[in-house]
């Protein structure tokens, strides 16, 4: 008979042998991003090469299906289902990555080959979402032996190829499938810890709105020296535009984009003393920046934030003595559930007019990828996190929302699961830049607390079993 101990032993010896590590770095060597012409044989071959071989020596049913919606990475299923009576979790993962950016990783690292360096693990794809992913499916693996091929529950895995491009066609997907991807809950990992020693627990994730601000004033640029001092800059009013948007202390000053009733009570609660940033990324907080009276935590995981994405006008890399025609910002609105997004454009259309800025166009707004959240009182967050700490012996901080985003919406909407994230990675892994990298501890960790997790499933005392 095998043992809760027995369980994490393996998981341990797994890692500390090199085997964990060996297998991400064959992971980490097919280059699946899905950002780049060309790379669709690479999407395709993550699963079939990378990943199916391995779930199917797990006892999964694999299928791999073509994305519903055209020009975008597929979806694999793996079923594995023990006994239809069982409790039955959902494991999401992407495969797909950002861009390698070869040229811009520092000397003697590159995005496709695993390169180890003190405690990190090099990458693309390291901390986003290949070394995640793949930490619990090893970790479903040192279950699966140690109890002598079962688990005691089902598992039904959704891993997609387009999470870089928006997680174009899970909706669809999940919407079709829904029937046979029924599920108890959904425990995943994707994201960062609050803090790289701190483990952690997510509920949701803040949503993400975008839209262009644009002043389009003529067909083209007219000489600065003629005409300076005479005719409109639309740089100056987009400047103003900004100005009278958020404040020089990053306060916003469209109120009514703000979550409607402030920060929830049980919010406030559970980020309490919740450490934010660590390690190298501690030094770009400021303290001062961002909605006055809030603690960090409640910054960045029970608040809105605006960000300045990007901004032009004429040709920066090329300027000519010329007042440009136009001038354009694309800006972006993290938000929490507990936000009107429907009012959101309305509410800048009036705030613009209100300042006389009605040449000021609103273009393209909208949501890229809805806010979710899951109670953090929940009976399965709860449960998770007492299986976490008895595994890990140290306290697991529960977040409403990650800081970031993550399709939760989908399989809230679709499954009515509840959300249980635990991210493996933290705030300064450069995930979507040069030189991203896994820290070898906290992966360490992620996958003793999954063992944990896949063990205390096939026990009595999960929520609805007892």
């Amino acid at each position: 008979m095998g043992t809760r101990d027995g369980a994490l032993a393996r998981a341990a010896d797994m890692f500390d042998a090199g085997q964990f590590r060996d297998r991400l770095a064959d992971l980490v060597a097919i280059p699946s991003t899905s950002q780049e012409e060309g790379r669709e044989a690479d999407l395709h071959r993550y699963l079939t090469a990378g990943i199916q071989p391995w779930l199917e020596r797990l006892g999964f049913v694999v299928e791999i299906h073509p994305n519903p919606v055209n020009g975008f990475g597929p979806i694999l299923t793996g079923m594995r289902i023990e006994a239809p009576t069982l409790q039955s979790i959902i494991l999401y993962g992407h495969g797909d990555t950002v861009r390698g950016l070869a040229d811009q990783w520092r000397v003697g690292l590159e995005p496709w080959s695993l390169t180890e360096e003190g405690d990190r693990w090099y990458g693309r794809g390291a901390a986003d979402n290949k070394g995640q992913h793949a930490l619990n499916l090893a970790a479903l693996e040192a279950v699966i032996a140690e109890r002598g091929g079962r688990l005691g529950f089902n598992v039904k895995l959704v891993l997609e190829m387009a999470e870089e491009r928006g997680s174009k066609g899970l909706r669809e997907f999940i919407a079709a499938h829904a029937g046979d991807l029924a599920a108890d809950a959904l425990i995943a990992s994707d994201g960062p810890r609050v803090d790289p020693a701190v483990p952690t627990i997510a509920t949701g994730t803040r949503g993400t709105y975008h839209f262009d601000l644009v002043v389009a004033l003529r067909e083209g640029g007219v000489h600065s020296g003629h005409w300076g001092g005479l005719t409109t800059d639309p740089a100056i009013i987009l400047a103003h535009a900004l100005s009278t948007i958020m404040d020089r202390n990053g306060k916003i000053l469209v109120r009514d984009w703000l979550p409607r009733n402030g920060v929830p009570a049980a919010v406030r609660g559970v980020l309490e003393g919740c450490p934010v940033g660590g390690g190298e990324g501690a030094a770009t907080i400021d303290a001062d920046w961002g909605e006055p009276g809030l603690t960090p935590a409640e910054k960045i995981y029970g608040w809105n934030s605006l960000i300045v994405l990007a901004m032009v006008s004429g040709r920066p890399e090329n300027p000519v003595n010329a007042v440009a025609p136009d001038a354009r910002a694309h800006c972006q609105i993290r938000y929490t559930v507990d936000s009107d997004t429907a009012g959101f454009a309305d509410a800048l259309r009036r705030h613009l007019d209100a300042h006389g800025l009605a040449q000021v166009r609103i273009e393209n707004a909208g949501i890229r990828m809805a806010a979710s959240r899951t109670a953090p009182d929940h009976p399965w967050v709860r449960w998770a996190q007492g299986s976490m700490e008895r595994s890990l012996g140290k306290a697991v901080q529960i977040i409403p929302n990650s800081s970031g985003g993550l399709p939760g919406d989908v399989f809230v909407d679709h499954l009515g699961v509840p959300l249980v994230w635990v991210p493996h990675s933290y705030n300064g892994c450069k995930q979507h830049g040069p030189d991203e990298h896994l820290l070898i501890a906290p992966a360490r960790e992620g996958l003793l607390a999954f063992a944990g997790l896949w063990w205390d499933l096939g026990e009595d005392g999960t929520p609805g079993r007892n």
